[in-house]
């Protein structure tokens, strides 16, 4: 029989077109009025900084292909200039949805709860005043006119500044010049972009307009015919050549300042824009017609989330505030001993990340341990992670720290984190040369009265106590002998030449996690084929590997049952005929950032459940030292399992892919809502305490008015980086 071919560029979806509609379906959020308000605003907000690093770096490495006559077709069929093409178009329809959300819906429901934020023309004398002072005694000092004529070249601008276009007339100017020349103020950053004002709670300007107001004090003697804002968005890409780089840490820094200077990506203007401004701007920053976007409102929403940060009062319109649950144990018992007696799962945010930062802290102070290893990809700017390592160095434990400094847009925080631990005594190293390493782990070892004892945390997500309030993922404390050897052979990896034989129970990319899934799969597909059950489930952030999406659409056709929960991009196809009919794909954006990845095969009965650090993307599986563990505990096991059947089965934030690529609400007449998100919020200690003694209680509710949680940062893509 003839092998049915699954590459054909009609069984894929544009990876870049894929992001965009995930990007949409964030919008979405900010668009739903089930959401509190100021919810909304923050959800705006997440729109633009996804976008402006969408630009930064997806646009940025298409724009590199062209340039160098890359005319290779992605496994969609799509050539980069055809990508680039389709963006431009999918982008500008998105901007106008931006602001026509911020506009005419949010803005005016602002107003009607007091919230303004207001045009200076709207502003009362008292107002006016204190504008007026603001800018002459604290941005007036800073602010630097910066004309541009023959003798003054046109000024270079960073990434995502903004800055005010001026058009003038200076006394000195020819009949040819007048109402020609043309200068610039770069808005500050060192600034508050909002600016509250007196007249009530929370009554706000935009910076750029006060700087507006009074930029005619800027050119003495020079006649102001027109201003207008516009920012630019630059090739923020890294390109570290490890193999030619002495040293990596001096190599990034190095390629951090050269960043800056990137080319242009999108040159965004303000509606109305004349076009003497319009010309220059564009001829300086050498964009084409397509890469500029005219902007119908406050340029760059990234204020949004300021702004919502700035309110006082008005807690009814934001989620409310949810204390995670801590299992009462590790109040009780050291964690050593609780790790001892079983394995602990957590699911974050509903369950506390304390837990894990007490892991590393009684190890720093514990005299029994002996050694602490951990790899970290992304840490908050006050790491007690860090604290807790470096006090372990300090009181004589050996310390050994895989920080990866080409983690994108943490490249500076991670250099400065890793001459703070290696001032403090710890074996500081950067990973392999070709790979990102972006496994979870931390392993302590432990001399005990039994002798060596390995203690391990493993997990989805990053050591970041900042963005585990914000992002779902899901952790494993076990002290398992096998996986305890395994862990020990990863690190011996990373910081020296040792290649392990086999691992016991861990399973590491780029070695083995894709050959490892694909034979579960093949499994399933056996099983199918016999007649018997065959069922996957798995949930990631993106999908767009081209062979784990061929072997996904081989499973489907065996007839295997195929539930993918993908919060992001999605290059697979359902629907069609006799190659994905069997594939369901369902997309949560809500609240929290979905970030946790769970692998699930039926397996017989069995039901192997596996956690990991890795998406199925090319780089994850092929570039990058991942993680893939298996749950070994089953009640453990049952836990995520119901998990899963819990997010599966959400029909309030849930989106299903269609044959055409286009994602759909779940159709709520006549069923009950379920809101997954909320639902683990409510029910955390319950589900806490069922590891070791109930059953959870899956009754579902109408939970759609139970959103629970404040996030403290706004969730945007992490590990896409």
């Amino acid at each position: 029989m003839k092998k049915l071919d699954f590459s054909k560029p009609r069984y894929f979806n544009n990876r870049e077109l894929s992001w965009l509609a995930f990007n949409d379906r964030v919008l979405e959020e900010a668009r739903d009025k089930n959401n509190p308000l100021l919810e909304r605003v923050r959800f705006l907000g997440i729109t633009q900084s996804n976008l402006d690093e969408f630009f930064n770096i997806r646009v940025a490495s298409l724009k590199k292909m062209v340039t160098v006559n890359y005319d290779k077709p992605d496994a969609a069929g799509m050539k980069p200039q055809e990508q680039l093409d389709a963006i431009s178009k999918t982008a500008h329809a998105m901007v106008e949805k931006q602001y026509n959300t911020l506009v005419r819906s949010l803005t005016p429901k602002l107003a009607a709860v007091d919230i303004q934020l207001l045009h200076p023309s709207d502003l009362n004398q008292k107002q006016r005043d204190f504008v007026s002072d603001y800018f002459h005694y604290e941005l007036y000092p800073v602010l630097t006119p910066m004309g541009v004529d023959p003798t003054r070249p046109f000024p270079f601008l960073g990434n995502n500044s903004l800055n005010l276009a001026i058009r003038l007339v200076r006394p000195e100017d020819s009949e040819d010049d007048k109402s020609r020349s043309f200068a610039m103020v770069q808005v500050p950053d060192v600034f508050p972009r909002v600016l509250r004002l007196p007249g009530g709670d929370n009554v706000f300007i935009l910076l750029e307009e006060v700087i507006r107001m009074f930029v005619g004090e800027l050119f003495v003697g020079a006649d102001i015919k027109e201003t207008a804002t516009f920012r630019v968005t630059r090739d923020m890409d890294m390109d570290v050549a490890e193999e030619d780089a002495s040293d990596l840490m001096k190599e990034i820094q190095s390629q951090l300042k050269k960043r800056q200077r990137g080319k242009v990506m999108r040159l965004e203007i303000e509606a109305g824009m004349g076009k003497h401004l319009r010309k220059r701007l564009t001829k300086a920053m050498n964009v084409k017609d397509e890469d500029i976007y005219e902007i119908h409102g406050p340029i760059d929403l990234n204020f949004l989330s300021k702004l919502v940060k700035q309110v006082h009062g008005h807690k009814e319109l934001l989620f409310k505030p949810f204390t995670p649950y801590m299992d009462p144990a590790f109040e009780r018992e050291s964690i050593f001993d609780v790790i001892k007696e079983r394995d602990v799962f957590m699911q974050h945010p509903y369950d506390s990340f304390q837990p894990v930062i007490d892991f590393i802290r009684e190890a720093a102070q514990d005299p029994q341990v002996l050694a602490v290893k951990m790899t970290l990809y992304r840490v908050s700017s006050k790491s007690p992670i860090i604290r807790y390592l470096k006090q372990a160095a300090e009181n004589g434990k050996q310390v050994t720290v895989l920080v990866e400094l080409k983690a994108r847009f943490d490249e500076e925080n991670n250099v400065h984190w890793a001459q703070e631990l290696e001032h403090a005594g710890c074996h500081v190293i950067y990973g392999l040369v070709g790979l990102k390493t972006h496994c979870k782990l931390a392993l302590v070892v432990r001399r005990e009265e039994e002798g060596i004892k390995r203690y391990m945390h493993m997990a989805t997500g990053n050591y970041n106590d900042v963005t585990a309030r914000l992002y779902t993922d899901m952790g494993l404390f076990t002290c398992n002998n096998e996986i305890g050897e395994d862990a020990s052979n990863i690190f011996n990896m990373l910081s020296g030449f040792s290649e392990p034989p086999y691992f016991h129970k861990l399973v590491i990319a780029p070695l083995g996690i894709r050959d490892y899934l694909m034979d579960r799969i093949d499994e399933e597909i056996t099983a199918a084929k016999a007649g018997r059950k065959a069922l996957i489930q798995m949930k990631m952030n993106s999908l767009s590997d081209t062979a784990m999406i061929e072997k996904l659409y081989e499973a489907s056709h065996a007839g295997v049952e195929i539930h993918l929960l993908v919060r992001g991009i999605c290059n697979l196809k359902v629907g069609i005929p006799g190659v994905s009919d069997n594939i369901t794909v369902h997309s949560i954006v809500g609240q929290l950032l979905e970030h946790s990845r769970i692998y699930y095969f039926y397996a017989d009965g069995q039901e192997n459940v596996y956690l990991s650090s890795a998406d199925l993307m090319n780089r994850n599986l092929s570039r990058r030292v991942e993680l893939l563990f298996p749950i070994l505990q089953d009640d453990i096991r049952e836990r995520i399992i119901k998990i899963f059947g819990i997010m599966w089965d959400d029909n309030v934030k849930t989106r299903v892919l269609q044959p055409d690529s286009t994602w759909t609400r779940v159709q709520l007449r006549g069923v009950t809502k379920l809101n997954a998100q909320a639902y683990f919020i409510k029910h955390a200690v319950a589900m806490g305490e069922a590891l070791r003694r109930e059953e959870i209680d899956q009754a579902p509710e109408d939970l759609h008015a139970t959103h629970t949680f404040i996030p403290m940062t706004a969730p945007k893509e992490d590990d896409d980086a």
